[in-house]
């Protein structure tokens, strides 16, 4: 997992897997955000699998799927709101970090 820091509380990479986790809260993450809708991954990576283990590790997760070229307002702001309410940093991730 290559993390690419954005703000001192907002940080971005490709997609993660569950094993990926503990990294993110080694790193002082607290919340973090799925860009990436099912549809573009298998199973074993999809949100549900990684919402498993990010809330085992006591984090929140945040569904909020960014599909190619059907970038709305609402997802901004609900990406806008999830990072300005975070208890800590925030992670996002999609495909290549770029969505997010």
């Amino acid at each position: 997992m290559d993390i690419k820091t954005i703000t001192d509380t907002y940080a971005v990479s490709a997609q993660i897997e569950p094993n990926d986790v503990q990294a993110l809260v080694d790193a002082g993450f607290t919340t973090v955000i799925c860009n990436r809708p099912d549809s573009e991954v298998p199973p074993a990576l999809q949100a549900a699998e990684i919402k498993a283990a990010v809330e085992a590790a006591g984090l929140k997760f945040v569904i909020n799927p960014v599909v190619h070229g059907q970038l709305t307002q609402d997802i901004l702001d609900i990406q806008a709101r999830e990072i300005e309410t975070a208890t800590g940093k925030c992670f996002a991730y999609c495909a290549s970090g770029n969505r997010s």
